[in-house]
């Protein structure tokens, strides 16, 4: 027997042995969740029926935490066990503006660790009641810049992980398949009339998922291009405008889960081909049109999806293209009653929805797009 090799077997026995057996069997729970739950619905939007123009929401919001977020959140967790990041005795804590923590207040329930979201005071009530569901414990800063360092921080104290999203949401997922939102978008577009999309959008919160889909339609090679859509205070669009990775605000986004004060360092601005800024006003009235439309209720940053993806279709309509478009519905809208379908809210934020309907209406029945 070589020297050691006793001493080795004896931890291997132990605590070594014990903790590697807790990580399967964490993997193995968060993998039969995945198995658990079935794939995304790909609602068909109408749109006149002469302009042969297809458009698509993938409907995120049946996930069993409700969001897009539980994506990220099992592709964080399954990163942080194969990396030894978190063990048994592992608290977990995530600097987030709402939906994120929802996630992973879920996922760490399933693998019984404690959860600490660290998040805006401005936080939706909606989003703080399902964290606190799940067993979360919810930790406010007054400014939505100070969420990073006050997550870290409590990691310092507590011994625990912080997964923070904003770094590894892109790397955490695989973005060349295994069942990532990119390879199902094409896999529920195989029997459509318009099979390969012009265009798909998206907006960005960490930019895990723009980075994902961008980099899948390069490794495939398909045509389709990429467009990020961008509401206000956000420093993406400016940043990729300007070309300048420090870009920064500073300053809240009142669409939540996307924007950011700053560039995050998931986002990756190379695989985007297009980015367009989206009126916070225009978004919360797309949201609401889309409800009366078709009774689907979503969160705001699906109504800055669907802008987006309206002025990429009257573009297509002025160039005398056909195609489909496929854009998200992020989250349900039951998380915003106090907010986006709240008209005493939008009146105190001074949002003006009724030129962006006039938008909406004109170019239902026209195609044409006159922005108010």
């Amino acid at each position: 027997m070589r020297a050691g090799a006793r001493d080795e077997d004896e931890w291997a026995g132990g605590l070594g042995r014990r903790a590697r057996a807790w990580a399967d069997e964490a993997v193995r729970r968060v993998q039969a969740d995945a198995n658990r739950s079935a794939d995304t619905h790909l609602h068909l939007v109408p749109l006149p029926a002469d302009w042969g123009i297809d458009l698509y929401l993938k409907d995120e919001s049946v996930h069993p935490t409700g969001s897009l977020k539980h994506r990220l959140a099992r592709s964080l967790f399954l990163y942080g066990l194969a990396n030894g990041w978190i063990t048994e005795h592992t608290t977990i804590i995530e600097a987030t503006s709402g939906s994120t923590a929802v996630s992973e207040a879920y996922f760490a329930r399933l693998l019984d660790l404690p959860f600490i979201a660290v998040m805006p005071r401005t936080t939706s009530p909606e989003k703080i009641a399902l964290i606190e569901r799940y067993g979360g414990r919810c930790h406010f800063t007054d400014r939505p810049i100070e969420i990073y360092s006050e997550a870290q921080r409590l990691a310092e104290e507590t011994g625990g992980h912080y997964m923070d999203q904003f770094t590894y949401a892109e790397r955490a997922t695989d973005w060349r398949g295994n069942n990532n939102i990119a390879e199902s978008i094409f896999e529920q577009l195989g029997q459509e009339r318009h099979p390969v999309p012009r265009w798909i959008v998206v907006g960005a919160g960490t930019g895990g998922t723009s980075a994902t889909i961008g980099r899948y339609l390069r490794y495939r090679r398909y045509p389709t291009r990429l467009a990020v859509v961008d509401p206000e205070n956000s420093a993406y669009f400016p940043g990729w405008t300007t070309n300048a990775p420090d870009y920064a605000t500073g300053m809240p986004s009142r669409i939540e889960g996307i924007g950011r004060p700053r560039i995050e360092p998931s986002f990756v601005p190379s695989v985007i081909d297009l980015m367009i800024p989206v009126p916070d006003a225009a978004s919360i009235a797309a949201v609401r049109h889309l409800h009366e439309m078709t009774g689907l209720r979503a969160g705001g940053s699906t109504g800055t999806n669907l802008w987006g993806s309206w002025q990429l279709i009257s573009r297509m309509l002025d160039a005398g293209t056909t195609g489909s478009v496929v854009t998200l519905l992020c989250d349900g809208g039951d998380r915003y009653d106090h907010t986006y379908y709240d008209d005493s809210w939008v009146e105190r934020q001074d949002l003006d929805l009724a030129p962006h309907r006039r938008t909406i209406d004109e170019f239902l029945a026209s195609g044409t797009w006159k922005q108010g």
